[in-house]
């Protein structure tokens, strides 16, 4: 017999794929129920609403950001800036496996919204906001090994990355190509090559410490 956490768990990972899938305004409770094999007392018995369910599907994106998708992708990855780049190939590697389909479910949902109730707009923007750390971390190594220019606006810079990649994202499954994702990070690798070019510590510039 199925267990009430084993069964909350079921709801959300069918709802996570099918919001990814169709979209969250698209998807109906009678499919999630049918996805799900549950009846309807099952479903509002965890969630009320809904919105409730998606709640606890970006919550879970958030929980997996490290066990899913960054350890996975960094797996072997030393240098910071590698790091970064090796993100991005595992969103193209989604793309690939999925005929340019795929899409960042975040970035899905936050475009779908025009705008969300408070609950859901705190948890898309949590999401980025891990995505967008991570990044950080990377930069503010890179810049510690001084692989970047010491007054580099790591905040910045870790915000236009993800922004190059939801991008890239959505040019590849609008026009079904990998080359609009790739000629994206082909940008994105050189601006990068740019920085590191005027990264070469000077003795008269002052040292900024990378926080």
């Amino acid at each position: 017999m199925t267990t009430e956490p084993n069964t909350r768990q079921q709801l959300i990972e069918v709802a996570r794929r099918l919001f990814a899938e169709k979209g969250y305004g698209a998807t109906s409770v009678a499919d999630i129920l049918r996805a799900a094999g549950v009846h309807s007392g099952s479903l509002y018995h965890f969630f009320p609403t809904k919105q409730d369910l998606l709640l606890a599907v970006l919550d879970g994106y958030l929980d997996g950001i490290e066990p899913m998708l960054l350890e996975p992708a960094w797996e072997g990855v030393d240098d910071p800036v590698e790091r970064i780049f090796a993100l991005l190939a595992a969103y193209r590697r989604f793309l690939e496996q999925t005929d340019c389909f795929f899409g960042c479910p975040i970035g899905s949902l936050a475009l779908e919204f025009h705008e969300p109730d408070p609950p859901v707009r705190e948890r898309l923007a949590a999401n980025f906001a891990a995505w967008i750390e991570a990044v950080r971390r990377c930069l503010v190594e890179a810049g510690s090994r001084m692989q970047l220019p010491r007054d580099i606006d790591v905040d910045a810079l870790a915000g236009f990355v993800l922004t190059t990649m939801e991008g890239a994202v959505m040019q590849a499954r609008t026009f079904r190509d990998l080359g609009a994702f790739d000629a994206s990070v082909r940008c994105l690798r050189d601006y990068f090559g740019r920085l590191g070019a005027v990264a070469t510590p000077s003795s008269t510039a002052p040292r900024r410490e990378f926080p």
